[in-house]
């Protein structure tokens, strides 16, 4: 006998299918799966016969071959175990027939029940695009799934019920779209920070631009502080926005029951002892790193200047293209990584570099040797540099009385909803993404703009490229005023954001 049962796979972060074949003969009682499984895979083998043992079916001693197409390429994980399992039972007898435009994929425990997996979104979009129409998955994967909206999703609690239904006793009931939850409460409030209106107004341009941004300042001066209160004035989330994220966040494995979609941008902030393998994303078979994690979001590195220089310089091409490239022997993988940077790091190796009290005690030979850590290139990809002074006892007694993010944010969402206006819903996401066509026909100055600019190009030695940021930045400044046309004072105050010098 022999039946072909549809399921699906995951490359990087998409999803592509999989054409599982099951024939079953006389002879020798045995058990092969064939077409580059990993061990995972192979080890399915056991996960079935038991599963099928234990949900009541018969399981006669027969030679058992499987097949994975396409042949030629490596099958990874445990999505398979559920589609080998009914691809069986179809040649058993068990199941009259497998719908042809339907897949299906999960784990097998030994009882016979369903276990989640992970890239069940990217999966059931792929699935879409397939033709597929039915999609049988692990309960707890429903939700996440569903959000694709192209297919129906069934899902499946065990190996019992998938038969009940595919027979016809008992009908399964399709997952319907969840109900979305932001989780906004749970944010750090703007509201708690003392002081600091400067930096706060840079971080609320920043937010409403996408612009990177680069906090410099003494120890306890609350630059931490700040960067984890972005995310409480970040713009809303798109759909389009959700369903990337999603992507990979469930292939990461970060999805779950209770959160099955990303709908708060995501804030990855990784130890700078992080490895440019798990920043970037790596290994035998490539996975998203905390730069992909980040897509959408906000990427917080502290303490900048600690991070190995190797780990850092991987940084550059994502802030150019918004995606990283990783090859290895099984392939090579581009993973999505448009990310909001946000740094922060000490004036020198004591921190108080520059601070009134003449505490610091760095040589100057030792404070261009910690700035030295950070390569020009990289400083260049950043829109915005603010000093973050140390407050003084006066702020600090005071009771916090700043404006609260979600005042914040309804200025960044008004921001950023001029911006999908000019660009539209398909082209650039924001400001700070625009390409040099772009920035020639929205950022045009009037010849007392011209002149300003001019004169900071000569006066701060900026490159090409500090030019078009200043340019983009002042942009935002101005979709912030609710002006159709860049300003001098525009452009006054994103000059003002390139005037940290990092020569001693």
């Amino acid at each position: 006998m022999l039946s072909k049962v549809r399921s699906m796979g995951i490359q990087g972060v998409g999803g592509y299918e999989i054409s599982v074949e099951c024939y079953i003969t006389n002879g020798l009682p045995g058990f092969e799966v064939v077409g580059l499984p990993d061990t995972a895979v192979k080890e399915a083998r056991d996960r079935v016969r038991a599963a099928i043992k234990n949900s009541g079916f018969q399981f006669s001693p027969s030679k058992i071959t499987v097949n994975m197409a396409p042949a030629d390429t490596k099958k990874v994980g445990t999505f398979y175990d559920l589609p080998i399992c009914v691809g069986i039972l179809a040649c058993l007898g068990t199941l009259r027939s497998v719908p042809e435009n339907a897949a299906f994929l999960g784990e097998l425990s030994l009882s016979g029940e369903i276990r989640p997996v992970r890239g069940a979104l990217p999966m059931a979009i792929a699935a879409e695009r397939c033709g597929i129409k039915e999609l049988y998955i692990p309960v707890e994967k429903a939700d996440e799934a569903a959000f694709a909206q192209g297919v129906k999703i069934y899902p499946v609690p065990n190996v019992r019920a998938l038969v009940d239904h595919l027979n016809g006793a008992e009908p399964l009931s399709p997952a319907q779209l969840p109900v979305l939850n932001t989780y906004e409460g749970l944010l750090p409030d703007f509201a708690d920070v003392k002081g600091q209106y400067y930096v706060k107004r840079a971080l609320e341009i920043a937010a409403a631009g996408g612009h990177n941004v680069l906090m410099v300042g003494p120890p306890g001066s609350g630059k931490s502080m700040l960067a984890r209160r972005i995310p409480g004035i970040m713009p809303d989330m798109t759909r389009r926005e959700m369903l990337e994220a999603t992507e990979i966040h469930s292939v990461a494995g970060r999805t779950n029951a209770e959160k099955p979609v990303v709908t708060v941008r995501p804030f990855r902030a990784p130890h700078h002892t992080v490895s440019s393998v798990a920043l970037a994303g790596g290994g035998t078979v490539p996975h998203p790193g905390e730069a992909s994690l980040a897509h959408h979001g906000i990427l917080f590195l502290d303490e900048l200047p600690e991070f190995s220089r190797e780990t850092l310089e991987v940084l550059r091409q994502p802030l150019e293209d918004g995606e990283i490239s990783v090859s290895r022997v099984s392939g090579s993988y581009t993973f999505p990584s448009r990310f909001m940077l946000v740094c922060a790091m000490n004036p020198c190796k004591c921190g108080w570099y520059g601070d009134p009290s003449g505490r610091c005690r760095c040589s100057e030979a030792s404070v261009r040797k910690y700035h030295s850590r950070i390569s020009g290139p990289l400083l260049d990809r950043i829109d915005i540099i603010v000093e973050v002074p140390a407050l003084r006892f006066e702020s600090l007694k005071e009771k916090p009385n700043g404006e609260p993010s979600r005042d914040i944010k309804a200025r960044v969402n008004a921001a950023r909803l001029i911006q999908r206006k000019r660009f539209g819903d398909e082209g650039t996401d924001c400001n700070a993404h625009m390409q040099p066509k772009e920035i020639r026909e929205y950022c045009e100055l009037s010849p007392e703009c011209t002149e300003l600019i001019r004169q900071a190009f000569n006066a701060l030695g900026l490159t090409a490229r500090s030019y078009d940021r200043i340019l983009k930045v002042s942009r935002t400044i101005a979709d912030l005023a609710g002006s159709s046309e860049i300003l001098p004072e525009h452009i006054a105050e994103a000059v003002q954001y390139r005037t940290y010098t990092f020569e001693i």
